[in-house]
């Protein structure tokens, strides 16, 4: 990932809404969570979610797809490990001590 990617990801998470918006969507894994599901959980109008689902695709964040007569969205995981990577990348001047526990938090997160 570059800078100006990273940049435009976290402008996209910039914003409380959005910013739920993706966590919602990692928590549901790939089988992601259909718009009005999305408006509905975080309690916001559906024109104001799909704008702002609008700019977390633009930033590559997440995906869509169309599931009948259902747009459901979904978090794309490589580019959020990119957003981390990105930040991880200098982490820690040669002390890899230091990064020790994100990387423990991370494992137990993902299991």
């Amino acid at each position: 990932m570059d800078k100006k990617d990273a940049l435009a990801a976290f402008d996209a998470l910039s914003q409380e809404t959005r910013l739920d918006a993706l966590r919602l969507l990692i928590q549901a894994g790939p089988d992601g969570v259909a718009a009005g599901d999305v408006s509905d959980r975080l309690g916001v109008k559906q024109n104001t979610m799909s704008a702002n689902l609008k700019i977390l695709t633009q930033a590559g964040l997440i995906d869509s797809r169309r599931d009948g007569r259902t747009i459901r969205y979904v978090a794309r995981f490589d580019a959020i490990q990119a957003v981390i990577l990105f930040l991880m990348d200098d982490c820690c001047g040669g002390r890899p001590d230091l990064c020790q526990p994100v990387f423990d938090r991370l494992n137990r997160a993902c299991c």
